[in-house]
């Protein structure tokens, strides 16, 4: 059953973004997660990371209110104590069919406005994409066709509609997946200026560990349950982390 109180929780103060608290969530006879805690700051970038089968993907779920969990999800902001979370979400990169015809317009369009993709597109219209698209330095992708985008670009035009309206917490699902190593770089610089410019939390799934000591305030490890979490530094180097992806080392 879930339980939602938009205000400011206990122990959290005036600065408190997102908090969960004993989240549980069980799928027939299988323990998905269990007692699951952490909280947000507004402006913090987090880092969600787990071996597979964690269950990070179903706290995500939770989060956007697309999974039943037991427990607590409550959200507050110091200057409107009892506003709604806006949630913007970047699933991980779909395929598209290099020979689609779809534009980077045309996916704008069917997701920004009621106007079918196939009309011709207004000029305000044209001008809300591009403005749009000028957040993750994409204006010169608005007339590229989707299937022909390379994985850090199609990200960015995923990250473009997610800001679309402007959220309070943006939520990625494993963004640097696919993407070259200077994609990497760009889209991670461009999180950092989206969350600082916008004022917004970020917390991502990822696998990529390389870039969290440059870019992440705190990394929660999970494997069902919250094993570690802190900064890059205190999670990366503990003993949780080495046994949690068999790497050796720590206690058995």
């Amino acid at each position: 059953m879930n339980h939602h109180a938009h205000h400011p929780h206990g122990g959290c103060g005036d600065a408190c973004c997102l908090r969960v608290s004993d989240l549980s969530v069980r799928l027939g006879t299988d323990q998905i997660l269990e007692h699951v805690s952490l909280h947000m700051h507004c402006g913090e970038m987090v880092a969600l990371i787990g071996p597979n089968g964690a269950g990070k993907s179903t706290l995500i779920k939770s989060i956007l209110g697309q999974q039943t969990y037991e427990g607590t999800i409550t959200f507050s902001t110091p200057e409107h104590p009892s506003q709604r979370l806006r949630i913007g979400y970047v699933p991980q990169s779909p395929a598209f069919d290099r020979a689609d015809p779809v534009t980077v317009q045309d996916l704008f369009v069917s997701c920004v406005s009621r106007r079918p993709a196939f009309l011709p597109v207004p000029r305000a219209l044209r001008e809300k994409i591009l403005a749009c698209l000028k957040n993750v330095r994409g204006e010169g992708l608005i007339d590229k066709r989707i299937g022909t985008l390379s994985g850090g670009e199609l990200q960015r035009v995923l990250l473009a509609l997610a800001l679309e309206p402007m959220p309070n917490l943006l939520i990625l699902d494993e963004p640097l997946s696919g993407v070259d190593v200077e994609g990497m770089a760009l889209l991670m610089e461009m999180l950092s200026d989206i969350r600082h410019t916008f004022d917004l939390s970020i917390l991502m799934i990822t696998h990529d560990f390389t870039m969290l000591a440059q870019y992440v305030d705190q990394v929660v490890l999970l494997d069902k349950t919250v094993l570690r979490s802190g900064t890059p530094a205190d999670v990366l180097d503990s003993d949780e982390f080495l046994q949690a992806f068999h790497l050796g080392g720590g206690q058995a």
